[in-house]
């Protein structure tokens, strides 16, 4: 696991104002720690704006380009902001811990948006391989799992709500097939030439047209 090198400067809550060019501070919670990263994905949509300290500049994520960075925090305080989509708006409030990649989803709910929280602790480096994950916040999707185009061999099988599942794979050119309660689900989604040692995300997300899927690189934010 890598060790933590990097964080925010003077970071409280979410200070989002500077979290584009943010300085960097060596060492902020001791170098014994591991590193805590968050980042926010907008499954609506209408524009997200993630909201830190009162006055600060919202981190504001369009539906065409619906995911952040990985930011690192202090995994010592809470994280504390508010989540807003047009009339609708989420406190947010939660811990990451020391090692953990916290990805905050936002999705339709109703006539209004709801968070859900998807947390990791990655182990599985290998930089000869892709590293990918498929995240479900999709409720409506029984037995969601995700499968290789044209294949009937599953990449990831009945992954519950609310969680994840990653594996490394070998770098290729890849378009992956979503799959609920054994039927396939919308068109394929093409990720592309995946690359080694690069992470990758495949997110389920709920719309107004039922189950879809949204994908991204696991970035680092510096």
């Amino acid at each position: 696991m890598n060790k933590v090198i990097v964080a925010l400067a003077g970071i409280h809550g979410l200070a989002f104002s500077a979290l584009a060019s943010a300085q960097v501070a060596l060492y902020p919670t001791g170098p014994d720690q591991d590193a805590a990263f968050i980042r926010f994905v907008n499954a609506t949509s209408a524009p997200l704006d993630v909201l830190g300290q009162p006055g600060q500049p919202p981190l504001r994520l369009e539906s065409a380009a619906p995911a952040s960075l990985l930011f690192p925090v202090d995994s010592n305080q809470a994280i504390k902001g508010s989540l807003a989509s047009g009339a609708h708006k989420l406190a947010l409030d939660l811990k990451v811990e020391p090692g953990e990649f916290a990805t905050i989803v936002v999705v339709p709910q109703g006539d209004g948006i709801e968070q859900v929280a998807v947390r990791e602790t990655p182990d599985d480096f290998n930089g000869l391989k892709a590293s990918l994950a498929f995240v479900n916040v999709d409720k409506s999707c029984s037995d969601a799992s995700l499968r290789p185009a044209g294949r009937s061999a599953d990449l990831f099988k009945a992954v519950p709500v609310a969680s994840l599942q990653r594996r490394s794979i070998n770098p290729v050119n890849l378009s992956v097939q979503l799959v609920c309660a054994n039927t396939n689900v919308g068109a394929p989604l093409d990720l592309g030439m995946l690359k080694a040692g690069e992470r990758y995300s495949v997110m389920l997300v709920p719309s107004a047209s039922g189950p879809r899927l949204l994908s991204t690189t696991d970035t680092l934010s510096h």
